[in-house]
């Protein structure tokens, strides 16, 4: 609930301020959008709001409650039938302000308020998001233990045709390893002795 404001209200008294509230949230429920003053829609916004929340419970007391407010039986019809049903979903936030800029004639700061009815794009809360990050380590942790657990297929190697196999590699070894004087004899770097 908006904290009540002390002093002069929007242009008279507090009925006048009742009275203007209702018609701006009856245009409102009509248009979809308004365009009037950020002062006028900062305090419509509450207003609305809580006529939506009747709206969305849809019971003869709430529709008496809302006809209270807006007296026009066409517009709380709209609400209940039109309005209602695009926000069952949303859980508050029915309306945005967007500033406008200024009025020509006296700069009052000039705002759009608007009902918001698109629908509502749910977010992944983090428990949600943990609960799927940690059933996708599960998931890859079976899948190794399958892959480990998976018979490996041994090759019938005949003994005759291994120890020629043997051989063979120890002949290139042989072939190929250079000899230790070799090694040492190739270090030694050549040394000048013109100095």
């Amino acid at each position: 609930m908006p904290k009540p404001t002390k002093g002069p209200r929007l242009g008279g008294g507090p009925a006048h301020e009742r009275l203007l509230l209702a018609n701006l949230a009856a245009a409102l429920f009509t248009h979809k959008s308004i365009k009037t003053t950020e002062t006028k829609a900062k305090r419509l916004r509450p207003i609305a709001e809580r006529l939506i929340t009747f709206a969305k419970r849809g019971d003869l007391h709430a529709r008496r409650r809302v006809l209270g407010v807006i007296g026009d039986k066409g517009v709380v019809h709209e609400l209940f039938t039109e309005i209602a049903p695009l926000v069952a979903e949303r859980e508050g936030g029915y309306t945005r302000i967007t500033k406008l800029g200024f009025r020509k004639g006296d700069n009052a700061p000039m705002a759009q308020i608007e009902l918001v009815l698109e629908p509502v794009q749910k977010k992944v809360s983090k428990s949600k998001a943990s609960a799927a990050a940690t059933s996708a380590a599960a998931d890859q942790q079976a899948e190794e233990a399958k892959v480990d657990e998976a018979p490996v297929e041994e090759a019938v190697v005949d003994p005759t045709e291994a120890a020629e196999a043997d051989a063979a590699a120890a002949d290139v070894a042989t072939t190929e390893a250079p000899e230790a004087g070799d090694e040492a004899v190739e270090a030694e770097p050549a040394k000048d002795e013109t100095k």
